[in-house]
């Protein structure tokens, strides 16, 4: 009879990976991005488990939004007051604070519990090209389809 293999928690080896963001839509950025924060990629995957691997985005200032959305989409947050909904358009976000655009579409693609909280803090967004995990030997992970 074969066993099911189930990994242990010490028994995660993860990666650092870059992702440059320049000419990528969001939503497929944010889609490949979140697969490799879950570990979906590994053999080893199990999805009560944080086996994923560290994503480093880099230039985050760059990234595409299809037809109109940088216009008509627009980004929502609460205060946590009553009446404190606040929102602003996507074209507004990503030139104030671009690194939230692309933190939130990731957000939005993870698990809505303590382990997708877990998996996010792996995610490191920056607006220009440089970024200061040079220690960690990132790979370079190249997206295969990128903007229209």
């Amino acid at each position: 009879m074969t066993r099911t293999y189930t990994p242990k928690a010490g028994e995660a080896q993860r990666e650092w990976l870059v992702i440059d963001a320049t000419d990528v839509v969001l939503g497929r950025l944010a889609s490949h991005a979140a697969a490799l924060l879950r570990g979906k990629h590994k053999p080893t995957f199990a999805p009560h488990m944080d086996m994923g691997d560290f994503v480093i985005i880099i230039n985050a200032d760059k990234v595409a939004l299809t037809g109109q959305k940088l216009q008509k989409k627009k980004a929502y947050r609460h205060s946590g007051y009553p009446g404190g909904l606040t929102s602003v358009t996507y074209e507004e976000l990503l030139a104030k604070n671009p690194e939230r655009a692309v933190e939130k579409a990731v957000r939005g693609m993870l698990p809505k519990n303590s382990l997708g909280a877990q998996q996010l803090t792996k995610l490191k967004v920056y607006r220009g090209a440089e970024h200061p995990h040079g220690a960690q030997q990132p790979k370079t992970f190249t997206l295969d389809q990128v903007a229209q």
